[in-house]
């Protein structure tokens, strides 16, 4: 309902603007005898291009997607010692007025925490680990493929595929029995199994906000795997994987439209013979989705949930530009030190910083 209002919101105010336009052209007394304003048929069309413009092809909404599975963690046993597999896919995507997808960035962190036969971390706790875009050719998918393309060149050529269908149109896409496109545009350029992508993107709408006036929007994506655990003998093992996440739109001057932050804590414990605790199956939520259940606010000096918080400091980005929000003030906490936040915001800002900065580099 509420993306319901924001579209016919937009709408209505492009309808206000091209009946205005109208209005100008009518009472202007200076217009020739061809019915041409001073002559200017190139710039009446060009005026009449922009006026279509703001309501098909710029962005409108922007949405954030995402979802989360553990189903690849895996049990120590005789012949391979435990690793945990979060698998965090996102989806930052641009809609224009209606509702048609004009920008679309897809990245999955596929992360994995190992451990010996002692269930201690073996990864490097203290690297960021990075996405299946930014692996690149590293990721090795080509060597194994049918058609000898990388993940990140599939997930562009479906990206390309979704820019000018809306959702409906997405979520109808044909799939194989692999769950891989049926579809002749797609025959020879993806052959992965896209129905988490799909799901995404369809969150993505489901969670879309105001945009209106930007140009760009970029998928921020950060994971880190530090707060993992040794076993010892206080407590079993467990891996935690933080990966950050953001949707944030820019308009062409750098300046932020609207952004939506989000993080997927991801923790997989393990007993003590090093079997996975943690369900498999299980649908996991992010932060935002956990909501007053993710229990800050009992422990917060300002007494706010985790949920509260982001949205306040999101709110405070909006009409920041890229170089004003990175040099924001932070205190010995890397909580913002800034008046309008001190009673809304004292979490930790470094990591939704780092993503908007991503997100900025990666928009389009």
């Amino acid at each position: 309902m509420k993306k319901l209002l924001i579209l016919l919101m937009v709408l209505a105010m492009s309808l206000f603007l091209f009946i205005g336009c109208g209005e100008d052209a009518a009472g202007d007394e200076d217009v020739n005898e061809e019915g041409t304003e001073n002559g200017e048929e190139v710039a009446e069309e060009e005026e009449e291009e922009q006026d279509e413009a703001i309501t098909e092809g710029s962005v409108a909404l922007v949405g954030l997607g995402h979802n989360i599975s553990i189903a690849r963690s895996r049990d120590m046993s005789d012949d391979d010692t435990a690793q945990a597999q979060a698998d965090v896919t996102a989806a930052a995507v641009g809609f224009d007025a209606e509702g048609t997808i004009v920008s679309v960035s897809i990245d999955v962190a596929q992360t994995r925490v190992a451990f010996d036969e002692d269930m201690q971390v073996t990864s490097d706790k203290d690297a960021l680990v990075p996405s299946k875009k930014e692996l690149g050719d590293d990721y090795g998918m080509a060597r194994v493929s049918g058609i000898e393309k990388e993940w990140y060149e599939q997930i562009e050529a479906l990206e390309e595929w979704m820019i000018g269908q809306n959702i409906e149109d997405v979520l109808a896409l044909d799939l194989n029995e692999d769950n891989a496109p049926d579809v002749a545009d797609l025959q020879s350029s993806v052959t992965i199994t896209v129905t988490s992508y799909l799901d995404a993107v369809e969150e993505a709408w489901n969670n879309a906000v105001e945009a209106e006036g930007a140009e760009t929007v970029g998928l921020g994506l950060r994971t880190y795997i530090n707060r993992s655990r040794d076993a010892s003998d206080e407590d079993n093992a467990q891996a935690q994987v933080d990966t950050y996440v953001t949707a944030t739109a820019f308009d062409a001057d750098g300046t932020i439209v609207n952004t939506l932050i989000d993080v997927a804590q991801v923790r997989v414990a393990f007993d003590e013979d090093g079997q996975v605790e943690t369900d498999r199956g299980a649908e996991l939520q992010t932060k935002k989705e956990r909501g007053d259940d993710y229990g800050m606010a009992r422990v917060s000096e300002i007494e706010k949930e985790w949920y509260e918080q982001i949205e306040a400091f999101e709110a405070w980005l909006v009409g920041q530009t890229i170089e004003e929000a990175m040099s924001v003030e932070l205190n010995d906490n890397d909580a913002p030190d800034v008046a309008e936040l001190e009673s809304s915001v004292t979490i930790t800002v470094t990591g939704y910083l780092s993503v908007v900065e991503n997100a900025y580099d990666n928009a389009r």
